[in-house]
């Protein structure tokens, strides 16, 4: 039979089931759980207790919420052991003994599931503890607490219930806060509780210790599944199947008078990771008035004021965990009565700004080495760099509306929603840019603060619920905003003067904790942070896949060249005839009723291309460009089939109102275009135009289309080298499914170079190589390297060809319902297929090899700054990927890391 609890003291048992796998440990214990018994080990002052293991949870939820055997009977024994140690007795009026229940998944989960604390009290051990301490308010605040935890999280009491006992007696003793209310006041108070779950729960509170604890274990484990943890793991990407430890622990008191208090603190700054102390403390309080926001916390070097001692020794232990664990550590504490206790340790959630720092400081420090520091920073977390920030020329014609705590960087504007469900609605389901404004963050917020972009509140310190889960999943917020009062019934804020209704424009700014109304605007930062910079330079000496980029216009080209790109993999030259001046070039040429005629429309162009290709050159001076030759169906260029029938009715209905043959002649003569424009569309119209005539079709249909470019691309090339630029250019031929194609298309461009290369007396290096995005190419790669040099695969059309979707409405239609449904588990447009569309890259790129073994493969769809597609493209041998210029700092890590995950680091 399993053991399913372990002493805190029992670490090497734990870790000899785990096979002294410390992960495995964590799994176990879970994460809090397990660091319990590690200071304890380490003789940091730990109050006595015991863990409940995940495994008991998972066999409790699978039996249906019975307590699997044995169970309970290890918690008696347990208990008795704490009892023990502690020389106290669980529910004995004149030693008692109180435990707190909590939860401790492996991976941390702040406030997502229940907590109880002061579990043991009675009217008898209340009465006990009052004689014992001569503290009536102490103990009666302490009993409201349980009932107000175990009600509301066992037997469903709301918790506004509870508050609205609070408020009335606050108001009936004329206070404003719950630490002016008198020892009477809390045994009042105590005692409406009881009658408040008599009557909402149907059923007396129970009083009897051990059936306190068995609730609070049950209530824990049930948590598990609850709404806000679910939807947290989701969000976080944690696995559904780990289950919850439950941590029984001794209480220690932070509320027993003015040498006593508590606080929460990180090794570490949790925003900016600069190497100091930063959390929240209190005197002569719970650890819960600490993260509820309920009263204004002093910082932690307040702690140093009230007892420079004990902050030293706060401090010493603090950098003793975080060398023993290697990472920035978030530490609960209380003090009771002169005495430091540690209730906890854990890797502190931090911003983005925060892991890139610490990560690199902490290698600097020899802590860690260069690979963990690379592997700690995830791909995601280099986003918050491209994030906006809100526009510094903008500021200067705004005054901030109110000023909070700065818990976690960056800009967010949108419509204040001042819950979490509006806000979950209109984000997600309105697609509206929300910011959501509450007094304090609870756990069941979880759901509306992913939805928004930002969060504010009214109360809370750096230590908050509200900070830790804007900082785990990168929402800029700004908290304990004191100023802002809530309308909840008429769904307002006021500030001061100004009054903001629910729907309205604000812009806040996390970075510095300011609050402005409107809609500002943003600005995207660039990369030139230290410590990004050095993480970064780290990843590319450890990836061996290349980065390039995708760029059609030489800035988008230079700011991916400052963001490490090396080379473009895609210039993508269809977006270039879409411009003003061009655009009625293009189309002359489509409508060309003559060979010559298309000719000169296609010289008329060359100009156009010939630059742009210029640009792209000197952009990406010694470094490879690869240009994709005309890929979209002609059709694109054209007005819209609907568009042209409805002008031509508008122009006819307008013709009958005309009366001068001028108005007539000019109307006639529209009418005439626009028929020319609607019988050229419609021959061009094809029912499945994405598997039409386009890319190389249209180049065979047209060569003189490939001779400009190709052309374009030489007299380019041949101007920069002149200049002394070295040029790398690689023509690319899209959507070849049969070699002849290619071979074609080749004997053309190649005719054409050699021309270039004769007038201008200059040559230059190039490569010719394809685009597979067809599954015949990939089927048929050998045969496509024996003419090309190169193969470059479109894996968003790649996609579409292998599964038969397509990418333009699925993700409206039946997409979505199959991702949600679980019959694809994830979305092939956002990361590359492994069973399919990785099988056929694999198989092109093994026998494209055999005949060619040098030649180059990437990607350069969408999947190509996807982290996951990125891995599985290390994994496959490809040379390089190719994405938008703001994923290149992405990939640079994301390559990084498949190499260490292959190494296992």
């Amino acid at each position: 039979m399993s053991k399913y609890v372990y002493l805190f003291s029992e670490i090497d048992a734990a870790e000899e089931v785990s096979s002294r796998d410390w992960d495995r440990v964590r799994g176990l214990l879970g994460g809090k759980g397990a660091n319990l018994a590690d200071m304890h080990r380490q003789g940091i002052p730990v109050p006595p207790g015991f863990t409940i293991t995940t495994e008991a949870c998972n066999d409790f939820l699978a039996a249906g919420k019975t307590l699997p055997a044995g169970l309970w009977d290890e918690i008696l024994s347990a208990t008795a052991r704490v009892e023990k140690d502690t020389e106290k007795k669980f529910g004995d009026p004149t030693r008692p003994l109180l435990i707190s229940c909590r939860s401790g998944a492996k991976i941390s989960m702040p406030g997502m599931m229940d907590t109880v604390l002061n579990i043991g009290l009675n009217d008898d051990v209340a009465q006990g503890m009052v004689d014992r301490t001569g503290d009536p308010r102490f103990v009666y605040d302490l009993y409201r607490r349980l009932i107000q935890m175990l009600g509301g999280v066992v037997l469903g009491v709301p918790d506004e219930m509870f508050e609205a006992v609070i408020q009335t007696r606050r108001e009936r003793a004329g206070v404003n806060t719950d630490s002016e209310l008198s020892a009477e006041d809390w045994h009042a108070i105590t005692d409406k509780f009881k009658d408040v779950v008599r009557t909402y729960a149907s059923q007396e509170f129970p009083t009897d210790p051990y059936e306190q604890l068995r609730l609070a274990t049950e209530s824990v484990f049930l948590s598990w599944n609850g709404k806000r943890a679910v939807d947290y793991r989701n969000a976080a990407g944690i696995a559904h199947d780990l289950g919850t430890a439950v941590n029984i622990q001794t209480m220690v008191f932070g509320n027993m008078g003015p040498a006593s208090g508590t606080g929460v603190a990180m090794s570490r700054n949790a925003s900016t990771g600069e190497r100091e102390l930063e959390g929240d403390f209190l005197l002569n309080a719970q650890g819960e008035d600490v993260v509820a926001g309920i009263r204004k916390t002093l910082p932690i070097s307040a702690l140093n004021d009230e007892f420079p001692e004990l902050y030293k020794q706060f401090r010493d232990i603090a950098q003793k965990l975080e060398q023993h664990y290697r990472n920035m550590q978030d530490m609960e504490f209380t003090i009771e009565r002169g005495k430091l206790w540690i209730l906890q340790t854990r890797d502190g959630k931090r911003t983005a700004q925060a892991e890139v720092r610490i990560a690199a400081d902490m290698a600097e420090e020899k802590l860690i080495d260069r690979g963990e520091a690379v592997r700690r920073v995830r791909p995601e977390q280099v986003d918050f760099f491209l994030h906006p920030q809100l526009d510094e020329v903008a500021l200067k014609e705004h005054q901030p509306l109110a000023t909070g705590l700065n818990v976690s960087p960056g800009a967010a504007v949108g419509v204040v929603a001042l819950d979490a469900d509006t806000a979950e609605r209109w984000g997600k389901e309105g697609g509206r840019e929300v910011i959501m404004a509450r007094p304090e963050t609870k756990p069941d917020d979880v759901h509306g603060m992913l939805s928004a972009q930002g969060v504010i509140t009214q109360r809370g310190g750096r230590t908050s619920h509200a900070a830790l889960v804007a900082r785990q999943f990168g929402k800029p917020a700004v908290v304990g905003v004191e100023e802002l009062e809530f309308d909840l019934e008429e769904r307002v804020l006021r500030l001061g003067e100004e009054v903001i209704k629910e729907g309205d424009w604000i812009s806040i700014d996390g970075t510095n904790g300011l609050i402005y109304l409107g809609k500002l605007p943003t600005v995207v930062p660039d990369l030139n942070n230290p410590y990004l910079l050095k993480i970064l330079s780290w990843a590319d000496a450890i990836r061996r896949l290349r980065v390039r980029t995708n760029a059609d216009y030489p800035p988008d080209a230079e700011r991916a060249r400052e963001y490490g790109a090396e080379g473009i993999g895609l210039c993508r030259t269809e977006h270039m005839f879409f411009e003003q001046e061009r655009l009625p070039i293009v189309q002359r040429m489509i409508l060309a009723k003559s060979a010559t005629e298309r000719s000169e429309a296609i010289n008329e162009l060359l100009p156009f291309q010939r630059d742009d290709f210029e640009g792209l050159f000197r952009a990406m001076d010694g470094l490879p460009v690869v240009i994709r030759l005309l890929d979209p169906p002609l059709h694109e260029f054209m007005p819209s089939y609907d568009e042209l029938i409805r002008d031509l009715g508008d122009l006819k209905m307008r013709l009958q109102h005309y009366h001068t043959m001028s108005e007539i002649d000019q109307a006639l003569d529209e009418i005439r275009t626009k028929q020319d424009y609607l019988d050229r569309v419609s021959s061009l119209r094809e029912a499945n135009p994405m598997l039409g005539t386009r890319g190389v079709r249209l180049g065979t249909l047209i060569p003189d289309l490939t001779r400009m470019q190709v052309r374009a691309i030489a007299e380019a090339a041949c101007r920069c080298k002149r200049e002394g630029i070295d040029v790398h250019p690689e023509i690319m031929v899209p959507l070849t499914a049969h070699v002849n194609e290619l071979r074609s298309q080749r004997e053309i461009l190649d005719a054409e170079i050699r021309a270039v290369f004769e007038e201008q007396s200059l040559e230059f290096e190039y490569k010719v190589g394809t685009m597979i995005e067809i599954p015949r190419a990939a089927l048929t790669a050998a045969q496509m390297a024996e003419v090309a040099e190169f193969f470059s695969f479109g894996t968003n059309d790649l996609t579409q060809t292998t599964f038969g979707i397509s990418r333009d409405d699925a993700e409206q239609g039946f997409l979505m319902s199959y991702i949600r449904s679980g019959i694809l588990p994830s979305n092939p447009f956002d990361t590359i297929d492994r069973d399919g569309v990785g099988q056929l890259i694999d198989m092109a790129v093994r026998t494209g090899r055999q005949v060619r073994p040098d030649i180059e493969t990437g990607i350069c769809g969408e999947h190509g700054g996807d982290p996951a597609s990125i891995a599985l493209c290390h994994e496959l041998g490809l040379s390089y990927v190719s994405c938008s210029p703001f994923r290149v700092p992405i990939a640079r890590l994301a390559a990084a890391h498949a190499v260490l995950e292959e190494n296992g680091s």
